[in-house]
């Protein structure tokens, strides 16, 4: 045994004279099998039973050795199995190839364009299955959004059977999206047409969801009603002439096609809560369903709904709040960028329509005051996107008007705004909750559908039923539904609206912020559309003196806009009278604040009103004589009625004058 051991060889030395081609044949077994077992190992192994020419053939084939050839050897086993699993994996690598040369930006139109139709010419055919991948996906986007449109027509022709199916897969999906997008109006009232009796089937579902909003938006009024019908009946997705009706709400749709009002409620709440279980209500097709819901719900009903929704909509804030720092600093850029998007709450992106607004604001106000703080904690670090955005900013100018915590509002909503006091006094948008504060619910500022937003209110959870007093206030608890026990329903703030005011103004230190952004910036803010109206207000002090508690800081804002229109006129600056936005400002604000007039008198005005008598400038001399204090219109008389008298001043009303 010691000597010649050779039939005791260890597994592993064995194993590796194998891979050699060292070891030596195994004697043949007697019997039936021998063949086959030769033939076996002499094929896999190397055992050549019986001539030495094939085992010479394998001794002779390398073992790959360095990192590359493995490399390399990894790479044709993977190509192999790619070609084995892949249809038309050739024909992949040739799009791949084409698609990085179509999709550069320094490609020139003509290039392009052939390489769109060579692309297309190899895909003829075989649209459906290059739809499902998520590489070929990308290349049949492409050349749907440069090709020619009898190309585009073609392969609308050839997937068109077929795009209900491609909705619903994760990749085809945006082929999908970029098919209607590009599609003509027959074209697109096809695809509407397809989509009947499969819209409450598909909102469920959570990309075929994405599909049925994106046609949508881009429907026509009727189209939409179209698609809207379907989730209130069943009969109206069996028969396609109901749908067929202009533009009605769906007390008017329940009234018109005599349809009982409790078998509708009970089929939308049964549609409503598949969608609320799988999560799909980010998209405005689904605000519309719930608001339209809204309108004939009960009050167990329209509760259970929004103690729903709240949940899903303050979702995904957790990593905002510094949950995962140490985590974050080491990610690559494009994952960071994909993680705050997935950190962002579904409150905060539904602001784009007036639809997913009013969700929000029935959310708010309905909520019970845990709910309230549920909401407004999701929005930290969001602020200033929602300041900004058109429906963003009335959010949050229903959240300083409801919420009672003010504690809460001052940390998380006012603070952040105080730290960018500049950008949201000029901004159309980012003014609004700030004038919102010092002087609520103007309509010099607010539209009459942003007003109607802001009063909205769910019928069946609206404190006193008829009424339209805003003042009004009930706390009901309702007991009637399981999940629902001890909720306190807050249709109205308890707070007075003044102390609310001043707690989220004076207390949290924003109005002395505020005065001060406004006296760093006065000339930038007294010659721009919008800066001009928050400085008028701070100037005049806020509705019902809002500002009392910074009198001191008020006047010293007086005296730098005072200061500022005392300049002499210069060729670089337009002067504060001669401006078109200054000046009328500067009007309002001498006729609504005697205190700035005087001080504004006695620094720019005293003993030169003959300089700014013509032109913009006339506006604001003229004032004094508007304004309904009588010490102030003695203080400027004298002077004033020289000018008057040598027609170098035109008043337009001679009875202030008189006055």
């Amino acid at each position: 045994m010691a000597g010649g051991g050779s039939d005791l060889q260890s597994p592993k030395k064995r194993k590796r004279e194998h891979a050699e081609g060292k070891t030596k044949p195994r004697p043949q077994v007697k019997g039936g099998g021998d063949g086959a077992k030769r033939k076996k190992h002499s094929g896999a192994g190397g055992y050549a039973a019986h001539g030495g020419g094939d085992g010479e053939a394998v001794a002779k084939k390398k073992r790959p050795v360095t990192p590359k050839e493995k490399r390399l050897a990894a790479k044709e086993i993977s190509e192999a199995r790619k070609m084995k699993r892949k249809r038309h994996y050739n024909l992949e690598k040739e799009l791949t190839k084409l698609w990085e040369k179509m999709r550069c930006h320094d490609v020139s139109k003509e290039e392009r364009s052939k390489l769109v139709s060579e692309a297309i010419r190899k895909m003829d055919g075989k649209y459906l299955d290059i739809a499902g991948s998520h590489v070929t996906a990308r290349v049949l986007q492409t050349c749907v959004k440069w090709c020619s449109q009898s190309e585009r027509d073609a392969i609308f022709d050839d997937l068109q059977p077929h795009l209900l199916t491609l909705s619903r897969k994760k990749y085809a999906v945006f082929l999908v999206k970029k098919l209607i997008e590009l599609a003509t109006k027959k074209q697109f009232a096809s695809f509407m047409s397809s989509l009947h009796g499969h819209v409450a089937k598909l909102l469920p579902h959570t990309i075929g969801a994405a599909v049925v909003d994106y046609a949508f938006q881009r429907a026509t009024q009727p189209q939409k009603r179209q698609l809207l019908l379907e989730l209130y009946s069943t009969e109206l997705q069996l028969f396609k002439d109901l749908t067929v009706q202009s533009s009605c709400s769906l007390l008017e749709t329940i009234s018109k096609l005599g349809l009982q009002k409790s078998s509708v409620l009970q089929y939308m709440t049964i549609e409503i809560q598949k969608i609320l279980e799988k999560g799909t209500v980010e998209y405005s097709i689904v605000h519309t369903t719930i608001l339209e819901y809204f309108t004939i719900a009960d009050k167990t009903s329209a509760l259970d709904v929004i103690h729903q929704l709240i949940p899903l909509l303050t979702q995904g804030a957790s990593i905002i709040d510094g949950d995962e720092p140490s985590i974050a600093t080491e990610l690559p850029k494009k994952t960071k960028a994909k993680k705050k998007r997935l950190s962002e709450p579904l409150i905060v992106r539904i602001m784009q329509t007036r639809e997913g607004l009013k969700l929000a604001i029935s959310c708010l106000k309905y909520g019970s005051a845990k709910d309230r703080k549920k909401i407004i904690k999701s929005l930290k670090g969001h602020i200033m996107k929602l300041a900004l955005n058109d429906f963003g900013c009335l959010f949050l100018i229903s959240i300083i008007s409801i919420v009672d915590d003010t504690k809460l509002v001052s940390k998380i909503v006012i603070q952040e705004l105080a730290k960018n006091l500049k950008q949201l006094i000029l901004d159309k948008n980012g003014r609004r909750p700030l004038l919102q504060l010092l002087h609520p619910l103007c309509s010099r500022y607010l539209s009459p559908a942003d007003l109607a937003c802001l009063s909205y209110n769910v019928p069946s959870l609206s404190s006193r039923e008829g009424e339209a007093s805003e003042s009004a206030t009930e706390a009901v608890t309702d007991k009637e539904s399981d999940g629902l026990e001890g909720i306190q329903i807050v249709s109205e703030s308890k707070k007075d609206p003044s102390q609310r005011r001043h707690e989220l103004l004076i207390k949290s230190e924003l109005a002395e912020a505020l005065v001060q952004s406004c006296i760093e910036n006065v000339g930038e803010l007294l010659r721009t559309n919008f800066g001009k109206e928050l400085l008028y207000e701070v100037a005049v002090g806020g509705k019902d003196n809002v500002l009392e508690g910074v009198t001191d800081r008020v006047h010293k804002l007086h005296d730098a806009i005072a200061s500022d229109a005392a300049r002499p006129k210069t060729e670089d600056v337009e002067h504060a009278f001669e401006n078109f936005f200054s000046s009328r400002v500067i009007r309002r604000m001498i006729i609504d604040c005697p205190a700035f007039a005087a001080t504004l008198w006695r620094k720019a005005l005293k003993g030169k009103c003959k300089t700014w008598a013509e032109g913009h400038s006339s506006k604001v001399v003229a004032a004094f004589l508007e304004s309904p204090n009588s010490e102030l219109k003695d203080l400027a008389k004298h002077e004033l009625q020289l000018l008057i008298d040598t027609g170098i001043l035109k008043v337009p009303d001679h009875k202030a004058m008189e006055k």
